[in-house]
């Protein structure tokens, strides 16, 4: 297993600064992160299969220790296998996708649905074969980690349904 920031929360960093005023005393107030001004990021070839855009939304800060990001996979494409030190929920905004946990079968999600991630299950998630699937992750942090990468998914865990 390794230990490494989910893209989402690199790409945030921009973010950051915006987020860690949050709950600062009383001259704290309201920021706001204007749509088009994070930039998105290709998720690593060594993480995912297919092709796979992060679009930051929020960062983890000292005062809201989970980040979130749009995350969109083309059809096909999917995550590696991988853990959440503090768990994550994923609320799928458009197209189909599919989700499997370690030892269970492969389930089908869709706009609406919402799924939990609990701490130090091993899972993946991504696009059905036919359509591209787009989901909200909102993932908890612990000491600055928020995933622990495994290995890919072979094409036959992903297509066992």
């Amino acid at each position: 297993m390794r230990n490494v920031i989910f893209p989402s929360v690199v790409c945030c960093a921009a973010a950051g600064a915006a987020g860690s005023q949050q709950g600062s005393g009383s001259a704290a107030s309201q920021q706001i992160v204007r749509a088009g001004t994070q930039l998105s990021a290709a998720g690593p070839d060594e993480y995912f299969t297919g092709r796979v855009r992060i679009d930051p939304v929020w960062p983890s800060s000292e005062t809201i220790n989970t980040s979130g990001a749009n995350v969109t996979f083309e059809p096909g494409a999917r995550s590696a296998w991988h853990t959440h030190p503090a768990g994550q929920r994923l609320v799928v905004l458009s197209g189909v996708g599919l989700t499997q946990e370690w030892g269970k079968p492969v389930e089908t999600i869709r706009p609406g649905d919402v799924v939990w991630c609990p701490p130090r299950v091993k899972h993946w998630h991504g696009a059905a074969p036919g359509t591209a699937m787009t989901h909200l992750a909102v993932t908890g942090s612990i000491d600055g980690k928020n995933v622990n990468w495994m290995e890919k998914g072979s094409d036959e865990q992903y297509g066992a349904r």
